[in-house]
């Protein structure tokens, strides 16, 4: 399973796995996402972006607000994500449809990606990570 909900008092923490580096960035996106409006379509409106940070859990944590930020203002919602990660910078491109209340509801709002208890690690082959949505 990709991504999993844990238990938090107030916000919602999600723990994602993935083969690679590139696949954990884009499943923390996808778990974003499914947590905001559980039915996601695969769509046919694509957003490339680029982010930089001074690291791996700034890196997360800035693509994920850039996602947040984009599907908010252009109100799109994204479901596959294809990232490709270098160093501390990345290169992705989300697809997704653009926001219907009648298909989109029943997901909580996410108002950030929180930096409190956020982890990067490997367990064994995987790659992981905890996450913090600010709900």
């Amino acid at each position: 399973m990709p991504f999993e909900e844990l238990p938090h008092q107030a916000d919602v923490r999600v723990r994602v796995t993935a083969g690679s580096c590139d696949g954990l960035f884009a499943e923390a996106a996808r778990a974003m996402f499914a947590v905001m409006y559980v039915t996601c379509g695969r769509g046919e409106l694509e957003r490339s972006l680029s982010v930089n940070a001074p690291d791996m859990p700034g890196l997360l944590v800035d693509f994920l607000s850039e996602l947040l930020f984009i599907s908010e203002v252009e109100r799109v919602v994204f479901s596959s994500f294809r990232v490709e990660v270098t160093g501390t910078s990345l290169e992705a491109v989300a697809c997704g449809e653009p926001f219907s209340p009648e298909k989109h509801r029943g997901g909580m709002e996410i108002k950030g990606v929180s930096y409190s208890g956020l982890r990067i690690f490997r367990d064994g082959e995987l790659f992981c990570s905890e996450i913090l949505f600010d709900v």
